[in-house]
């Protein structure tokens, strides 16, 4: 019962936060039975572009350290913010939500060449949380029992939950900086006069991962319309019986 209970669960999260999700902890427990090693995984320049490791722009994503109180942690937020942006203001939208891990990725490989910054995925948890926070500003938020607070502050208590941590809230401040921008370019300025939409997802991805409309101007054929079939079918039935 307990397995089909998780099975259950697990199938019905959606495909890009079940997607993620599944790498994170597959790369994770991988990096536990050292079949890999964190150093196969983290972000390096030098190694990406001149030995051409290009699976470390996307593996540094994945990597949340080893098994304890930071990963679950991670991992708890990381499920439950995105699944949320999913089911929420991303519902029918996935090329759109794909293309937004896509443009922040993006922003913090660029940031991360000029940093040392090894592993990213914080950072991107953050950005998920503070996208989901500024869309939900009247939502209360309670900490652990600890603290009461509206939802746009949460990315900042849990910077601030990772400098009492004794962790660098360099990663917590690229994520919001990140989650801002998206926040900013996608919400705030076409919404402002004389602003428009620019970010734009490619026609490709909602190729991918929209399931295309119904033109309305389609006409189907007599025989093809629904509410013919199964008359049709009572015909053939009554010219064929058995």
């Amino acid at each position: 019962m307990a397995y089909q209970g998780f099975a259950q669960e697990y199938l019905g999260m959606p495909a890009v936060t079940r997607a993620y999700t599944t790498a994170c902890v597959l790369t994770t427990a991988a990096v536990q039975l050292e079949f890999i090693t964190p150093f196969q995984l983290y972000f390096n320049p030098d190694l990406i572009f001149r030995k051409f490791q290009i699976w470390r722009l996307i593996t540094n994503f994945l990597f949340f350290g080893p098994l304890g109180f930071s990963f679950f942690f991670n991992m708890m937020f990381l499920y439950r913010y995105c699944r949320m942006l999913e089911e929420g203001s991303f519902r029918g939208r996935t090329a759109d939500f794909v293309f937004m891990f896509l443009f922040g990725g993006f922003l913090m490989t660029l940031f991360g060449l000029f940093a040392s910054l090894f592993f990213l995925g914080q950072a991107f948890t953050i950005m998920l949380v503070y996208v989901w926070s500024r869309r939900n500003p009247y939502i209360r938020m309670n900490f652990f029992g600890l603290l009461n607070f509206q939802a746009p502050f949460l990315p900042w208590v849990l910077m601030g939950f990772s400098l009492l941590l004794g962790n660098s809230i360099i990663i917590d401040l690229l994520g919001i900086a990140v989650g801002h921008i998206y926040y900013f370019l996608e919400d705030v300025f076409p919404n402002q006069p004389g602003g428009k939409k620019l970010l734009l997802t490619p026609s490709f991805l909602k190729m991918v991962f929209d399931t295309p409309e119904e033109d309305p101007n389609y006409n189907p054929l007599p025989e093809d319309r629904p509410e013919n079939q199964p008359r049709d079918q009572d015909q053939n039935q009554q010219q064929h019986p058995q």
